[in-house]
């Protein structure tokens, strides 16, 4: 069988290469989260210190943060097909490594391998999808299910985070990713068949990787310092200044090199930028109350890792009813802004009843129909959102576009973690001060001033939802897609090439 084919046609196997490319993207998602929980078992295993504990996870944000952009331009020079398996091979190696480590070096090492593929292989699923779904209508129903999982991978990354951790060891976190990998893998090299014609056949652009990855490194780490060690910090200060002066000189060069690793064409177009912008705010958001609510759950209400992890039910699936029953079958009729404009803010009203949380609040009258709306509002959102990214884009820069979306993504992450917890900090400071004098009891006092400092940080979370709905309705212009439309050979693949306003630039 021909590993490619023809553009003007759309795949048999588009289907089937659906499952392959939404299986790897849920283990990367969930590979985000899976090991929070396992992360205090691996602790006092390996002898990690309180001090370095950070590094498990900031190793991974840092490498697939930072060489995002990187990896998507492989993918469109490479081909996304190879670039995918190659990253997931990469993937499973690296986990493979995690598994068995016996020390923190081994462990660091192998997160930030994991992060250094990953990098390659999520902007290559998310460009494949884009270049092989033509019609708008299937285009709807793929995003759909491809956005069910980039929203709600995390928290089955928590469900199977606990089961792991509670009755295996916290080694099969890691372990469990080579059978996903292994699967994704044969199944992409012997049933996907990338578009001829979308390759990117342009020189790499060298002094564009060297800067963006250092501007994404520095600033992932700077909010990754900012956590651990205040705002004002003098490294977190240099890395912040480090961050904008290498970023800025990276949109410079990018402006004037033959072949940019970011064609700035691709961030200028107002709907990409609009996407760009209220995914990582809307991130910001989610992110945060992950970890609000794990510790909540663990600590203050006593639940088990399995226990945890299921109490993240109600919003995996709000999030597939809001991607696959709202998203996927308004998006041919409605424009993209009247899905995320109101999403966010359907999320940020499951916020808003998160606001309520106090020690003694009941699972179900609080916690469960706060996630409900939250997973509901996100999957309505997100779906067009991963669409809306790559339509209209050339094929040649559908790697670094899907990229853009990952980045907008990890380094929403990485932002929400570290200010929504220093915001909770805080406040779990201030209120232990105005009330250690009359407390009788020390550790409810404790576990009051968290849940206060949860609390305050959720009221962030809710203004942060809510401005990315506007940034949504605002900078998003584009009109409901042309459903009868196919790709041209030139391929936009959606028929909304006119629509976006986005000029085709000659090869």
């Amino acid at each position: 069988m021909s590993n490619t084919a023809d553009i003007r046609l759309p795949d048999p196997s588009r289907w089937k290469a659906l499952a392959f490319i939404a299986l790897a993207q849920l283990m990367v998602v969930l590979d985000a989260t899976i090991v929070n929980i396992a992360l205090p078992s691996a602790q006092t295993d390996l002898g990690i210190s309180e001090g370095n504990k950070q590094w498990v996870i900031t190793a991974y944000a840092l490498a697939f943060g930072g060489l995002l952009l990187f990896g998507g331009r492989l993918a469109d020079l490479w081909g996304r097909k190879r670039v995918f398996v190659i990253g997931l091979l990469g993937f499973a190696a690296a986990s493979a490594l995690g598994g068995a480590a016996v020390n923190e070096a081994m462990m660091f090492g192998s997160r930030a391998l994991q992060g250094v593929f990953g990098a390659l292989l999520a902007p290559a699923a998310l460009s494949l999808l884009a270049v092989m779904f033509t019609d708008a209508k299937e285009r709807a129903k793929a995003f759909g299910i491809y956005g069910a999982i980039a929203g709600g991978g995390g928290a089955v990354g928590l469900i199977l985070g606990g089961f792991l951790t509670e009755y295996l060891n916290w080694r099969w976190t890691f372990f469990v990713n080579i059978p996903f990998a292994i699967v994704a893998a044969a199944g992409a090299y012997f049933v996907i068949r990338e578009p001829a014609g979308t390759r990117n056949r342009s020189s790499l652009d060298i002094p564009g990787v060297i800067l963006s990855t250092l501007g994404l490194v520095s600033l992932v780490y700077g909010f990754t310092r900012a956590e651990a060690s205040g705002w004002t910090d003098s490294l977190t200060v240099t890395m912040f200044v480090a961050s904008a002066v290498l970023l800025l000189a990276f949109l410079v060069t990018e402006s004037r090199v033959k072949s940019p690793l970011m064609p700035l064409r691709v961030l200028a177009e107002r709907n990409r930028g609009g996407v760009y912008l209220s995914l990582g705010l809307a991130v910001i958001a989610m992110f945060g109350l992950f970890l609000f609510l794990t510790y909540y759950l663990q600590i203050v209400k006593g639940y088990s890792p399995v226990k945890t992890g299921f109490a993240f039910m109600p919003m995996i699936v709000g999030m597939i009813a809001g991607s696959t029953q709202i998203g996927a079958r308004l998006m041919t009729r409605v424009p993209p802004r009247l899905l995320m404009g109101p999403g966010f803010l359907v999320a940020a009203f499951g916020m808003l009843l998160l606001t309520q949380l106090e020690t003694d609040s009941s699972y179900a009258g609080v916690i469960l129909f706060g996630q409900l709306f939250l997973g509901l509002g996100m999957g309505t959102a997100f779906m067009p959102a991963m669409s809306l990214a790559t339509h209209g884009i050339e094929p040649r820069d559908a790697g670094v576009a899907s990229a853009m979306v990952n980045t907008s993504q990890q380094v929403g992450g990485a932002i929400g973690t570290a200010l929504l917890n220093t915001i909770a900090a805080g406040a779990t400071t201030a209120y232990i001060a105005d009330h250690a004098a009359g407390a009788s009891d020390p550790k409810l006092l404790q576990f009051q001033a968290m849940v206060a400092g949860f609390t305050s940080a959720i009221w962030w979370a809710v203004g942060i939802l809510v401005a990315a709905s506007a940034i949504a309705v605002w900078l998003i212009n584009t009109g409901r897609p042309d459903t009868g439309a196919h790709g041209s050979a030139t391929g936009t693949g959606d028929g909304v090439q006119d629509d976006l306003r986005i000029p085709v630039v000659a090869h």
